[in-house]
């Protein structure tokens, strides 16, 4: 009995603390709209990825996936790398992402808010 007190009583405070984000949507009825890249979607930042990535600095083959935040003004900003193969090639990544366009932030309930995307990129050997 005694243990559950204690668990009860570290647990408890840590409901408080918890996060409400993206998944969470679904459960505040939110109505989430998500970022836009030049007027569409992931596909326009697609192709614009694979316009200013410099392929030849890729030197195997394997998956990269890189991590940034949308500001509330569109701003690409808190990039990170969060798996890689090669250094050239995850530097050359965020070297895009550096130069990449304003975004039009997602926004809930008509006010911008910031979000985090995922970006993964595969490279084949060819």
């Amino acid at each position: 009995m005694k243990v559950v007190k204690i668990l009860l009583f570290v647990l408890f405070p840590m409901l408080g603390f918890s996060q409400i984000d993206g998944e969470d949507e679904v459960y505040l009825n939110g109505d989430l709209i998500e970022a836009k890249f030049n007027g569409g979607g992931i596909d326009e930042f697609t192709k614009f990825i694979r316009k200013e990535f410099d392929y030849s600095k890729v030197t195997k083959a394997g998956k990269m996936v890189g991590a940034f935040t949308i500001d509330k003004d569109g701003t690409v900003k808190n990039i990170k790398i969060i798996e890689f193969f090669d250094v050239e090639s995850a530097t050359e990544f965020i070297r895009v992402l550096k130069i990449c366009p304003k975004w039009e932030p997602a926004k809930r309930g008509g006010k911008p808010i910031s979000i985090e995307i995922k970006y993964p990129m595969v490279f084949r050997k060819k």
